[in-house]
């Protein structure tokens, strides 16, 4: 896709600790994404992470028709670094600092490392943040919007295989029962599947019990005869050498990072599987959000715009079945499209990185 647009990276002036904010886009309006708190051999690979992530952001948003760009920020916590309470509010008050210095243009929310309750900290020095506490006027658990992201999508996919949105009477085999898995396995329940479900958990059981699904051992969920494959658990589980395995008339879920490779997108349109993006499926949550958070939308309208998925996802398969190529090919082209197309996007400054963090930081 484009270049990024600018990137900070700083040493934060209350932790010490290097701070990488990483702006892909804002052609589509202001940027959001998650705020990471990780563990980093060096601070440039929480850079190469806040690049990646970034961009991605960008996908996910510009696919969805959110108006908003990508961007990451990345906190790379040195190894061996361990956070008490006072350190890690000095590092998030600096992340809110310097997310403040964009002037409007990137908001964050949470991450891998991070909480709600974070956010709540980080706003005491900047309102572009989301996902903050219900009990402080915030959006709160995003996990429930991002299930039911997942549901319009498929519906969509079940609108193109059987000329309706039902999954009544219809087997879905589910992976991962973490925590929008569990509120996704409800909702198909509720709508009468025929669920499986799986976890490397064993304790997950419980909850299989519960809804009354089957359960499977975890290596034999993918290759599963199933109507629907529903990959809510760990990226990468859909490679080549699966492809041929696979019994499944469509998968989608809203595990990140479902392909080991992107090649494996034209594989599964070869054999006729349609494979949503996990970059659509998973972005109700983050709609949701922003929604409420950043431009002020009512509950109800917010959710109306993570049913939009469904919309999205109906088109992007109409697409890919048009012009002979696979899902996440359609949307790399739509998202281009787009891109292209914003007011903005001739007048995107090149990629800047200014605020170095100092030699003895970079060791």
């Amino acid at each position: 896709m484009f270049a990024h647009e600018q990137v900070a990276v700083q040493r934060g002036p209350r932790s010490g600790l290097p701070i990488i904010v990483a702006i892909h886009s804002s052609a589509l309006g202001p940027a959001v994404g998650g705020c990471r708190l990780w563990h980093y051999p060096d601070w440039r690979d929480g850079l190469t992470d806040a690049l990646r992530l970034s961009e991605a952001m960008t996908l996910k948003t510009a696919t969805a028709n959110v108006p908003h760009g990508g961007g990451k920020t990345v906190i790379a916590l040195p190894p061996g670094v361990v956070l008490d309470e006072p350190a890690r509010r000095d590092v998030l008050r600096d992340v809110g600092e310097l997310i403040e210095s964009f002037g409007g243009r990137y908001a964050t929310g949470p991450d891998v490392g991070t909480s709600a309750e974070d956010m709540n900290v980080i706003s005491q020095e900047t309102r572009q943040v989301f996902c903050r506490p219900e009990s402080v006027g915030g959006s709160g658990d995003p996990a429930p919007y991002t299930a039911a992201g997942v549901r319009a999508a498929i519906g969509a996919v079940f609108r193109r295989l059987e000329g309706h949105d039902a999954v009544r009477g219809h087997r879905v085999t589910l992976i991962g029962l973490g925590h929008v898995g569990t509120q996704l396995a409800r909702m198909l329940t509720r709508d009468g599947a025929r669920l499986t479900v799986t976890d490397v958990d064993e304790r997950r059981r419980a909850l299989a019990e519960e809804l009354g699904a089957e359960w499977c051992a975890p290596g034999e969920a993918l290759t599963a005869g199933t109507d629907l494959l529903v990959p809510a658990a760990l990226g990468g589980q859909l490679t080549a050498e699966l492809v041929p395995e696979l019994r499944c008339r469509a998968i989608v879920g809203p595990a990140n990072n479902q392909l080991a490779e992107d090649g494996v997108a034209e594989l599964l349109h070869r054999r006729g599987i349609p494979w949503v993006p996990d970059y659509l499926a998973s972005a109700g949550g983050v709609i949701f959000a922003v929604a409420r958070e950043l431009r002020g939308a009512t509950p109800a309208e917010a959710l109306r715009q993570v049913g939009g998925i469904g919309e999205v996802t109906e088109e992007l398969l109409h697409n890919s079945a048009g012009l002979g190529i696979s899902p996440h090919a359609a949307a790399l082209r739509r998202v281009e499209e787009r891109l292209a197309g914003a007011p903005d996007a001739e007048s995107a400054p090149a990629m800047a990185v200014r605020g170095a963090i100092k030699a003895p930081m970079m060791n």
